[in-house]
């Protein structure tokens, strides 16, 4: 019983539809390390497709753009969050690092004495 470990997920919804949790917070994160939608896709096993549907569906719901976009030309495209994105991110990480807390802590006090 000691190895025992509390695990939760945290998802945004809005109208009853989901919107946002850990991983489109790793999408939004590797867009912002890679300035690129196809590189962070790549980078969290998804595809492309997959990921501009997920950012679609996330600036609908929440109501604000995420993403500024610059397409192709001499130097390439890219993708870059907006500010608006970049604050909505560190409420998310500040919202799921209280609750994990929160959460570990109620844990240990339920199974403080490894009896059941």
């Amino acid at each position: 019983m000691e190895d025992m470990e509390i695990r939760s997920k945290l998802w945004i919804e809005v109208g009853g539809r989901p919107v946002f949790g850990r991983g489109r917070r790793f999408l939004l994160e590797a867009i912002d390390k890679y300035g690129s939608i196809n590189r962070a896709a790549k980078e969290i096993n998804i595809s492309y497709r997959k990921a501009w549907g997920y950012i679609k569906a996330m600036e609908e719901r929440l109501g604000f753009k995420l993403i500024e976009r610059q397409t192709g030309g001499k130097n390439g495209g890219g993708a870059v969050l907006t500010e608006k994105a970049k604050r909505f991110l560190k409420k998310y990480e500040e919202l799921e690092c209280g609750i994990r807390e929160s959460v570990d802590d109620k844990f240990r006090r339920v199974f403080k004495d490894n009896s059941l």
